[in-house]
């Protein structure tokens, strides 16, 4: 069960069609993909993923260093060895690389753990259940017309879902953001959820002027309406817009999300698993939200925020953007509006290896 080798690749994954989210063009999905290899012959794998390629064979790097601590010890040990990375490399964090670069090596040495064990992640977190809904977030970027948009949510919802999430902040006006918003309902009919992410475009002033305007088309939920350190302005987006505000995605470990939901900035909580710093803290950010009774989804990798989701009673809802599918053999199911946690051992994740080679730069 000890540790004997950890593997760290750097993929550049080209995407189908490229597209503008978050300011920028993404024109591939570049992986950081860590294996933790052990002396049993078990090899588990963690990834992260990000459309941006600045920084990201240093964040390889840092993973590879990193992971030469991890040789030796035991794999199911899982705190012990992420404390030992922590130690390793305190002098550059918490947060930041420190914490991405962690979180590779954390999940893959959980898929190993559930390898060795013979259960899937999800049962071995806690199994409150083995499935729970999905919304659809791939292809409705700002960059797309309101006709584009309208046609892709009705393709979303022709595939089966029951729930989409679109981009704003990119209109100069707030009316212009409702006009798209409602060019999605009336292409996706009433029973379709719809959620809006504005990726942290506004103020707080415009915000409230949008999220009226929003609230009115019936989303149902405003995600990074502003800065997420901005906790007073979140604070006063919830208490006073009928629209529950979502965020959390660009907090890096468990205390900043503690801050953020004590001050009442978030009615539901987004994870990055990746910022977060994987999935040992993962799970603790998620208690800490239970305790102050907020529901939590998780930001990207839905094929293992699925496990994550999915062990856990406070689990809302998962978000299906399938960067990883191009590397993978098969991707979770969707049944019934809802994403189906693999049942096969750790992630029930399997890389197909002939693509992991093509796409690999490092």
């Amino acid at each position: 069960m000890r540790i004997a080798s950890v593997d760290v690749s750097i993929l550049d994954v080209p995407v189908e069609r490229s597209y503008t989210a978050g300011g920028h063009a993404a024109t591939s999905n570049w992986h950081v993909l860590s294996r933790v290899n052990t002396e049993d012959g078990v090899q588990g794998i963690g990834y992260a993923v990000n459309t941006r390629s600045t920084m990201i064979r240093a964040l390889g790097q840092a993973a590879r260093e990193l992971g030469e601590h991890l040789v030796g010890a035991n794999v199911l040990e899982v705190e012990a060895a992420r404390a030992r990375l922590e130690r390793a490399g305190g002098w550059t964090g918490p947060g930041g690389m420190l914490t991405m670069a962690i979180a590779t090596l954390d999940i893959a040495m959980w898929d190993a753990a559930g390898k060795l064990l013979g259960q899937p992640l999800y049962r071995l977190l806690g199994g409150y259940r083995d499935r729970l809904p999905v919304y659809a977030s791939d292809w409705l970027w700002t960059s797309l017309t309101p006709d584009e948009l309208a046609q892709s949510a009705r393709n979303h919802v022709d595939a089966g879902y029951r729930a989409i999430k679109m981009r704003a902040g990119a209109e100069a006006r707030p009316e212009a953001e409702a006009a798209r918003v409602r060019a999605v309902r009336e292409a996706v009919g009433p029973d379709v959820r719809i959620m809006v992410d504005a990726a942290e475009s506004w103020d707080v002033p415009r915000a409230m002027r949008t999220g009226r305007l929003l609230e009115e088309e019936g989303i149902a939920w405003l995600e990074d309406p502003v800065d997420h350190l901005d906790l007073e302005g979140l604070s006063h987006l919830s208490a006073n817009l009928g629209v529950p505000i979502a965020g959390g995605e660009h907090l890096y470990g468990v205390e900043p999300f503690q801050r953020t939901l004590q001050a009442g900035a978030l009615h539901i909580a987004i994870i990055d698993l990746a910022r977060v710093g994987g999935v040992t803290p993962w799970r603790k950010a998620a208690a800490v939200a239970q305790a102050l009774h907020v529901p939590v989804a998780g930001h990207v990798m839905p094929e293992v925020h699925v496990h994550l989701l999915a062990a856990i009673p406070n689990g809302y809802i998962v978000e299906n953007v399938p960067r990883s599918a191009a590397i993978l053999k098969s991707m979770p199911a969707i049944e019934d509006g809802e994403l189906v946690a693999p049942k096969g051992p750790g992630l029930g994740l399997e890389l197909d290896e002939a693509a992991v080679e093509r796409y690999r730069v490092e």
